[in-house]
């Protein structure tokens, strides 16, 4: 597929347990230039396959993330803690963490999706000292929050060939799914695959720029 990003882009991937052993230094040779990998869901599940991921990217140089599965029904500070306790710490090199929000189930207790969704993200960026990254998809986004997210990064879900369409409160995508069943050297099977909008260098500015101080 080829994928029109209107200017400079760098091609990536995001795995999770589903895709078994990775060999990452087969990925990087591919022209992979980033990665993100799952490592947990809601209140309590971590992913088996995170740490050797994790430690997989780095080991072959890829600038790596890690994505946290969010479930509107279970309680945001529990699924932080859980993210964090995942993750541990983040490397300066590293990229943000996400909060991946495309579904809901269930009620939000006394608070509002929204409201919910930011005690979320304040904890995570508290606990790893890094603004977050939001995944989600357009429709989505639209018909269940709100436009006051726009000051962090956006990954959006779109798969096709055409640019996607920005959600209500961004003017713009920094990283782009465009595929869920890619192939690339040292991925067994079917993987999604992401671009980032920009340059090495403005990959790296939104690193520097995500990690507090």
């Amino acid at each position: 597929m080829t994928v029109n990003t209107g200017g400079a882009s760098l091609s990536g991937v995001d795995v999770s347990h589903f895709q078994g052993n990775v060999d990452w230094a087969a990925v990087k040779a591919a022209g992979i230039a980033f990665a993100f990998a799952k490592a947990s869901d809601g209140n309590t599940y971590q992913d088996t396959q995170f740490k050797k991921n994790w430690q997989g990217m780095q080991a072959a140089g890829l600038p790596r993330g890690a994505y946290h599965f969010y479930e509107s029904n279970d309680d945001p500070v529990t699924q932080a803690n859980n993210f964090l306790s995942a993750v541990g710490a983040l490397a300066k090199t590293d990229l943000p963490p996400v909060i991946d929000i495309e579904s809901t189930k269930g009620n939000f207790g006394n608070n509002s999706l929204a409201a919910n969704l930011q005690i979320c993200l304040d904890a995570v960026e508290k606990g790893l000292k890094c603004t977050p990254i939001i995944y989600t998809n357009c429709a989505f986004w639209n018909a269940n929050l709100t436009a006051e997210f726009g000051r962090y990064p956006l990954w959006i879900a779109r798969y096709s060939s055409a640019p996607p369409t920005i959600p209500n409160g961004w003017t713009n995508w920094n990283f782009w799914q465009y595929s869920e069943s890619g192939t690339v050297p040292g991925v067994t099977g079917a993987v999604d695959l992401d671009r980032f909008a920009g340059s090495k260098d403005d990959l790296q500015q939104l690193i520097t720029r995500a990690h507090l101080a």
